[in-house]
């Protein structure tokens, strides 16, 4: 019978329904790490492992563009960004993002982000004398001051709490329905049509922004065609550099869960032991869930071990299952950062934030800079004192993208608020 004609019933609701736990779930299922299933009305083949990642991210297997939903790209991504492209299109767009990979612009970013991070905790101590604060809210604030200094985005007093509320909403309602979904939609509307202003008034020289930084280079990029982007295409640009780095603040709820929960790692992050903050960085990458899995169209009609893919099918890659398998990582329920010290991943063993090459490929050009920022607000979370109040700080898996319900609340804040010295 052919692939196309075998009775498949399509689980796009049971995917929702189940969250985080659909696929792996399915996979316990398959002997080889390969589930044949429906989705979106289409046949799909879910696919894990390092080879799978190499079959995924080769674009003469697979393509994204035309293949993510539009209620992802219309809260996430945003349309005609550079997650929708493919081949020569992607290749010529990525090269805005490329640069980010680099050691100065990371230092740059960490330290902006810091800097804004040891403004922040001095409010913090005040403040949680009388009431808690929220790490998870108050992350993102410090991460939309500190990446707009770095790109050059200029903030008038009171807009980066707005902002971070907006940036917060994109990601928060990429992958449901209802009103965290439509919460997602205004807020993307709101910051295009305000980059997109901005962007113009770069280009009619009423704002200065140095070509170095983000700013200038999005307004002054030129595409595949030889021409520069169109301001609303810039201003979906921009938000894919500002908005990935706020959303490090779902990684900063899980590193003060993992805080609490291995209160050990918080002895030796406080030494300022950089491999250890490393380790630690991709552990909480690992550990934690965000992205459930990522999908794309079969170029070709395909063969995975045995398993016929139609042209134009789904493939689906099982991110959360595949850093929690047990084949690659032995203990992976266990929260234990010493393993990347004892044997350092593959590039396609750990792919929280994708997988394959990023200067090619469609792997997160901006995961360098999530681990750099990781690695130093771990260790100054680590440094800091507080209570942390009764709450619930339980990770529904059924809800994504995911966190501690509580957003991890503390009280009593006190200690230093930089980077301690080691010894």
């Amino acid at each position: 019978m052919d692939v196309l004609s075998r009775p498949l019933a399509d689980r796009t609701l049971f995917a929702l329904a189940e969250g985080y736990a659909w696929l792996p779930n399915r996979m316990r299922e398959s002997r080889d790490h390969v589930v044949r299933t429906r989705l979106l009305g289409r046949p799909a083949v879910a696919v894990r492992g390092p080879g799978a990642v190499r079959f995924f991210y080769d674009e003469g297997h697979v393509r994204r563009h035309d293949a993510l939903p539009e209620p992802v790209v219309g809260t996430l991504f945003g349309h005609g960004a550079v997650h929708t492209l493919d081949g020569a299109w992607h290749r010529a767009r990525k090269e805005l993002f490329l640069p980010l990979l680099d050691t100065d612009h990371v230092t740059g970013l960490v330290d902006e982000v810091t800097a804004a991070w040891d403004e922040a905790v001095r409010d913090w101590r005040e403040r949680s004398r009388t009431a808690p604060v929220v790490l998870f809210d108050e992350a993102s604030v410090v991460l939309t001051r500190g990446v707009c200094r770095w790109a050059g985005i200029p903030l008038a007093a009171g807009e980066a709490e707005p902002l971070a509320r907006d940036l917060v909403a994109m990601v928060d309602g990429f992958a449901t329905a209802g009103p965290r979904h439509w919460r997602a939609r205004r807020a993307r509307g709101r910051q295009e049509e305000r980059f997109a202003r901005l962007v113009r008034e770069v280009r009619s020289g009423e704002v200065e922004a140095a070509g170095d930084r983000v700013l200038g280079r999005v307004s002054r990029h030129r595409d595949g065609s030889g021409g520069v982007l169109e301001p609303g295409t810039a201003a979906v640009e921009l938000l894919n550099v500002i908005r990935p780095t706020v959303a490090v603040s779902w990684f900063l709820a899980f590193t003060a869960h993992a805080l609490e929960l291995r209160p050990e790692s918080r002895k030796r992050l406080r030494t300022g032991d950089a491999a250890y903050a490393t380790a630690f960085a991709h552990e909480v990458r690992r550990f934690y869930p965000f992205a459930p899995f990522l999908g794309g169209r079969a170029v070709t009609d395909l063969t995975w071990r045995g398993e016929p893919i139609p042209a134009g099918g789904l493939v689906v890659l099982d991110v959360y299952g595949q850093n929690h398998d047990e084949e690659l990582w032995g203990d992976p329920y266990t929260f234990r950062p010493e393993r990347f010290i004892e044997r350092p991943a593959g590039r396609d063993e750990l792919i929280p934030q994708g997988g394959g090459d990023p200067w090619a490929g469609h792997r997160c050009p901006g995961e360098n800079l999530t681990v750099g920022l990781l690695e130093a607000l771990a260790i100054r979370l680590a440094s800091l004192g507080y209570s942390v109040p009764a709450q619930d700080l339980t990770i529904p898996l059924r809800r994504v993208p995911t966190r501690p319900r509580s957003g991890f609340a503390v009280t009593e804040v006190r200690g230093p608020a930089g980077r301690p010295t080691a010894g």
